[in-house]
């Protein structure tokens, strides 16, 4: 058995990384662009990357014991033969050869698979993490793209959204042991919010064979994804005039708004399982964050009737409070159907309204817009809308005591899940032209979510410990500190390297087996 790699590539490393420093201090280094030299050290440093790659690969071959081994079953299998299989690591495609470990009747084995904590497939989990890292933010289409053009790596987009679907599988399984935030780190109150989002689902066969549909027929469907946030924040108490001078931009004597603080600890989720699934999922992450430290508990949502129900019945002990932007908003419909878009009456008329919203006086605007929609001279526009802003604010009546909520100190926007409407969902799942299955936007939620909620490298390091566990029955391979190379020239050294000092000028002079490295 020989291997052949060990003795080529030191030397080919060594000889390509001369040529490399040769590039970079001789001539051809004085005379080409900044931006030439970057890309054509970046290209030649994944080449060399490779080099080494194989050469690990090759090593941890090579020492692997060749007697026989017990496999899973508590069968003895002898050694066998060598076998390959191909590994597309950032550095592209390499070969591992490891020993095969084979009995008739019991079935062959090759362990160092598990030594090397490798997968089912034959991607690297660095390449496939970053695929899905830039799929969770930009089309697949895009990301491939690019990764492409930076590593010379071209996988399809099936290829990603397979590594989308597979590295999502474990998403559920992480969050459901995981601890709560320390309560020190806590605020006061827990929020709760939840909201509804469509995306765009692809119908069945029946649409998808035909070459033009007809007028009016689209070859996707929406389908909703319940969102909620959950994430505590300290009580700020506010006046009506604070809030007031923050909606039309008013300046204030004391202003508090700098003082307020933020969510902590916020937590995303996005699910196309629908609102009682969604909220399953949310019961298990308050009753995780619910203790002696928390003194208010409050949730937040728009007017969707359904979505009230469900939140009430699920959380008994919170105060459901309607998102007080989208009660405003209904404020500059009524005006605009009044006095019209152009209208200077129109925001005096609003910032009055509003006051009276702020005290809670949610009575007097309902008989105040009845009142003005049986005035003589009404047009059938104005009737209407007056009529559903007065049936809206009563049948949210329960729900609307800003007076109390601003004394307490409570958040009375559910700008945290607005947010996470447009930012989680359509910015990235409604982009013109795409059309989604349902397991294949659920799986990207779900990533999207670990990346949300600051998650990423934790969430990846616990799908590989599950991963071996599946596929071999054993822990993670214990990582172990790498050494890394330091910056060769650090800021104190600038102004010596600019001098010509003697000492760094013989540094960079030395032959290849004397260069600082690591200094």
């Amino acid at each position: 058995m020989t291997f052949n790699h060990n003795i080529i590539i030191p030397e080919k490393i060594q000889s390509d990384f001369e040529m490399l420093y040769s590039t970079v201090t001789g001539s051809d280094g004085q005379k080409c662009t900044a931006d030439q030299m970057e890309r054509h050290l970046f290209k030649q440093l994944l080449k060399m990357g490779a080099q080494l790659m194989q050469l690990f690969f090759d090593l941890r071959s090579q020492a692997y014991p060749r007697e026989e081994v017990i496999n899973q079953k508590g069968e003895t299998l002898p050694y066998h033969s060598e076998k390959s299989r191909d590994c597309y690591s950032i550095f592209g495609e390499l070969e591992i050869n490891r020993p095969y470990f084979y009995k008739k009747g019991a079935g062959g084995d090759s362990p160092l698979d598990a030594a090397l904590g490798l997968g089912e497939d034959s991607y690297s989990d660095f390449l496939r993490e970053l695929h899905d890292e830039l799929g969770v933010y930009i089309p697949f289409g895009k990301e491939v793209t690019i990764i492409e053009r930076l590593l010379g790596i071209g996988l399809s987009k099936r290829c990603v959204q397979q590594f989308i679907g597979s590295d999502a599988a474990d998403v559920a399984a992480y969050y459901e042991p995981k601890p709560p935030p320390p309560v020190a780190e806590e605020g006061a109150i827990l929020v709760v919010q939840a909201d509804g989002k469509g995306v765009p689902i692809i119908k069945g066969s029946a649409s998808k064979d035909k070459v033009r549909l007809k007028r009016g027929q689209a070859r996707s469907k929406k389908k909703a994804v319940t969102a909620t946030a959950l994430y505590t924040i300290q009580p700020a108490p506010r006046t009506v005039d604070e809030v007031l001078g923050s909606l039309f931009n008013e300046k204030q004597e004391n202003p508090r708004s700098s003082e307020r603080s933020r969510p902590q600890h916020k937590q995303l989720w996005g699910t196309l399982a629908g609102k009682s699934a969604a909220l399953d999922r949310l019961q298990g992450e308050v009753d995780k964050r619910t203790g002696g430290h928390i003194q208010h508990r409050v949730m937040l949502c728009d007017g969707d009737k359904s979505l009230q129900a469900h939140l009430a019945r699920r959380f008994t002990d919170f105060t459901l409070i309607l998102d007080f932007i989208h009660a405003y908003e209904y404020l500059w419909q009524v005006a605009s159907a009044l006095y019209g878009q152009d209208s200077s009456e129109r925001q005096a008329w609003v910032l009055e309204q509003t006051r009276t919203l702020l005290k809670g006086q949610v009575n007097s605007l309902v008989d105040h817009f009845r009142q003005l929609a049986h005035e003589k001279g009404r047009t059938a526009s104005q009737r209407k809308i007056l009529q559903k802003v007065a049936n809206y604010y009563q049948n949210n009546q329960a729900y609307m005591d800003y007076a109390t909520y601003l004394q307490q100190g409570w958040p009375i926007a559910s700008g945290v899940i607005e947010g996470v409407c447009r930012h989680f969902v359509k910015d990235r799942m409604e982009l013109s032209g795409m059309r989604w299955s349902i397991d294949g936007a659920e799986n990207l939620l779900h990533l999207r979510a670990v990346a949300e909620n600051g998650d990423w490298d934790n969430y990846h390091r616990f799908r590989k410990q599950q991963r071996q566990k599946r596929l071999y029955q054993s822990d993670w391979p214990e990582e172990i500190p790498l050494p890394s190379l330091s910056t060769l020239v650090r800021r104190s050294a600038k102004k010596s390297l600019i001098t010509g000092s003697p000492d760094l000028q013989s540094d960079l002079n030395c032959p290849y087996g004397q260069l600082p490295l690591a200094v």
